[in-house]
């Protein structure tokens, strides 16, 4: 083929394609054309062949490199996953929207480039127990919304459980009313869990290994994600996705707002918690159980606590929780000053020693108190934080005065404690039965001082006047001889428990130990356990304004609800016994059941 033909025949392959090359890229070829001389002409020779095929190959690179921006064709040439990359799957993530020059960044942040997307391994394996990895988040909590809930400051409530607590920060969420069913807990349902969330969080400012927000506004924002965090959030996934329990003997259905929620989650209370229990703080301030009276709950939990060999762990950064073991009634007994109406010395107290453990340990300050606890009785328990803002806003108070109106108890976050008045420290569960429903003669029953607001209205309204209702001040002589107090209880179908100074009474728990359907009378009390324990079906819970028709509300019970509420009080009463040994589902692992439930709420999936 003559020179003069082979370029005539690209020219005409090369025009089919002129609107797809650059003008630049046309006007270059002709210029060669040109140079070479290719009109034609016997003088052309083999080195204008050479010269040819190099304008060929220049021409089709040029071509190719514009269909290859034009067509995005780079795309193609990504490198693929390595092969032994089997069990990761590989994400793409989102680079974040740029900076613009002249915005103001963030308070407490420095501006930063985009970084371009990366690839981000995330593991498709179960999680172990040992080294689960969700993610915490924040989130506020709601205390009568849906069961375990926080997210990016919040709190997410556990499904079937009573909600907790209602802020939503950045993003959380809490408990509802009574009975809490599917949507307790607002959580991925996804089986995997992701560190990739993790690998692409990154801390602002602040001393918080949990990032939320709880229900008091307090932030907590993490400076690194911890094993423990990670086991906490990887036992909430667990719980969300509970198994449904048909039948379990250890565990009466009707006594749980979600028994198969509840189980599930002591089961991973029971496989993963860990607690640090600080051994400083002088005696008998500190280490030093009183295990009788009314304040008897706080020693008998600190005694079983410090004897644990479970739950307590000698290495403090495998710990999920650290207890702090002081005791409420030892202050009162050692600090108070008699005649003085001041809480002061024990506030001062508290607010020492916390600050020396958190000079002297790096745990307090990694969270500002949050995953920190107290177990107190004493009336004046949550009254005594308040010099030490991070003690009273964020730690756990597990208190007897679990009152929602004075702001200091957190409905979510803290922890109603059982109050129990233990006689005979030696023996605990003594004269603990009482008749069946079909021996009890007593329509309703009560004997007390008259401590508070609302007792002195009981009596105002029913003291003598009304054979069905039993109200007394004190048991007098002449009757108590007949009938002892405990005989009272064993032989009354309701007995009366109206708060006092304070709205927890110890007739509750008494109630329940002498099978008698309680009748709570304290408005803005949260119940023991009442994220998990559904108190509609063993007991009555009457405002103080119907007081007066208290009767009435009593008599409108049916026999036939009655003999099923005093069948669940029965059926309750091993929830709220104390043995010298614990025993599974017994007072103490309830209590701190809601200890481990109320720091799962303080994280989002």
């Amino acid at each position: 083929m003559s020179q003069m033909s082979a370029f005539h025949l690209w020219r005409r392959r090369t025009t089919r394609t002129k609107h797809l090359r650059p003008t630049a890229m046309i006007d270059y070829e002709k210029a060669v054309a040109r140079c070479l001389g290719w009109g034609g002409g016997a003088g052309a020779g083999g080195w204008r062949s050479l010269l040819l095929l190099v304008a060929l190959v220049a021409s089709t690179a040029a071509l190719y490199a514009f269909f290859s921006s034009t067509l995005r064709v780079s795309a193609w040439f990504l490198v693929p996953p390595p092969s032994n990359s089997s069990p990761e799957e590989f994400v793409l993530l989102p680079s974040p929207p740029p900076t613009h020059r002249h915005t103001r960044p963030p308070l407490g942040r420095h501006p930063a480039s985009t970084p371009p997307p990366t690839e981000v391994p995330v593991s498709t394996a179960s999680p172990s127990l040992i080294a689960p990895s969700p993610s915490p988040a924040e989130g506020a909590y709601d205390p009568k919304t849906s069961p375990l809930v926080p997210d990016g400051p919040c709190l997410t409530p556990s499904p079937g459980f009573l909600p907790v607590s209602t802020v939503t920060p950045p993003s959380v969420a809490p408990l509802p009313p009574p009975r809490v069913g599917d949507d307790a807990m607002s959580v991925s349902t996804s089986k995997n869990i992701t560190k990739a969330a993790f690998a692409t969080k990154t801390p602002s400012t602040g001393v918080s290994n949990a990032a939320e927000v709880n229900a008091t506004g307090v932030a907590e924002v993490p400076n690194h994600w911890r094993e423990t965090d990670l086991q906490l959030i990887h036992a909430k996934k667990e719980i969300a996705g509970a198994p449904v329990v048909l039948h379990d003997p250890d565990l009466y259905a009707p006594l749980f707002r979600n028994v198969s929620v509840f189980k599930k989650s002591y089961k991973m209370m029971e496989r993963i918690l860990k607690v640090y229990i600080y051994e400083d703080g002088p005696k008998p301030l500190c280490h030093t159980p009183h295990l009788d009276g009314i304040y008897a709950s706080e020693g008998w939990f600190m005694k079983l606590m410090e004897e644990n060999t479970r739950f307590v762990v000698k290495d403090p950064n495998k710990a999920h929780l650290f207890y702090l073991p002081y005791s409420s009634r030892q202050l009162r007994t050692h600090l108070y000053v008699a005649g003085s109406r001041s809480m002061q010395p024990l506030s001062i107290f508290l607010r020492d020693y916390v600050n020396s453990i958190s000079a002297k340990y790096p745990f307090w300050n990694r969270t500002r108190g949050a995953d920190h606890f107290l177990v107190a009785c004493h009336d004046w328990a949550t009254y005594t934080t308040n010099l030490h803002e991070d003690l009273r806003k964020n730690t756990i108070k597990v208190v007897c005065n679990a009152d929602v109106s004075e702001g200091v108890f957190v409905r979510g976050k803290d922890v109603s404690l059982a109050e129990t008045y233990v006689r005979t420290p030696n023996s605990p569960r003594k004269a603990i039965g009482g008749r069946p429903a079909s021996r009890r003669s007593i329509l309703a029953f009560f004997a007390g001082q008259m401590h508070g607001r609302v007792r002195p209205i009981l009596l105002r309204y029913w003291r003598g006047r009304d054979r069905d209702m039993r109200i007394y001040e004190v048991l007098p002589d002449e009757i108590a001889a007949k009938m002892s107090y405990i005989e009272h209880m064993k032989s009354s179908k309701f007995c009366i428990c109206p708060m006092g100074y304070e709205v927890n009474s110890p007739r509750i728990v008494e109630a329940i130990y002498y099978d008698c359907v309680p009748v709570i009378i304290a408005n803005n009390f949260v119940l023991p356990f009442e994220e998990v324990l559904d108190w509609g079906a063993f007991s009555v819970v009457v405002a103080e304004k119907d007081i007066p028709k208290l009767k009435q509300i009593l008599l409108g019970i049916s026999g036939r609800r009655y003999v099923r509420m005093q069948t669940n009080v029965r059926r309750l009463r091993k929830h709220f016994l104390w043995n010298d040994k614990p025993v599974k589902y017994d007072l103490f692992h309830m209590i701190l059941h809601s200890i481990w439930y109320n720091r799962l709420n303080h994280y989002s999936l």
